[in-house]
C-alpha cells in the first residue's frame, strides 16, 4: 500500500478510536451495536484494514455521529 492510504487509514483508526473512548465504549461494544467483528474494528483503528464505507456508515450510526466525523 503506498505510504500516502496508509496515513489516511491511520487518521480514520485514530478518529474510530478517539470517538468511540469518547462515548465510554468497548470495542466489543461497538462492534455488537454495529454488527461488525470485532477483530474488524481493532483492525481498523490499527488501521490495518481499509473498511468500506457501509462499515464506516454502520460505525458511525453505532456511535451516534456524522459519516464525516469518522473521515
Amino acid at each position: 500500500m503506498q505510504q500516502q492510504g496508509k496515513k489516511y487509514l491511520q487518521l480514520i483508526g485514530n478518529n474510530l478510536r478517539k470517538r468511540r473512548d469518547a462515548k465510554g465504549m468497548s470495542q466489543q461494544e461497538l462492534a455488537d451495536n454495529s454488527n461488525i467483528a470485532k477483530s474488524s474494528i481493532q483492525r481498523i483503528e490499527k488501521g490495518e484494514m481499509n473498511p468500506s464505507i457501509l462499515t464506516l456508515k454502520n460505525i458511525s450510526v453505532a456511535l451516534e455521529i456524522e459519516l464525516s466525523e469518522l473521515i
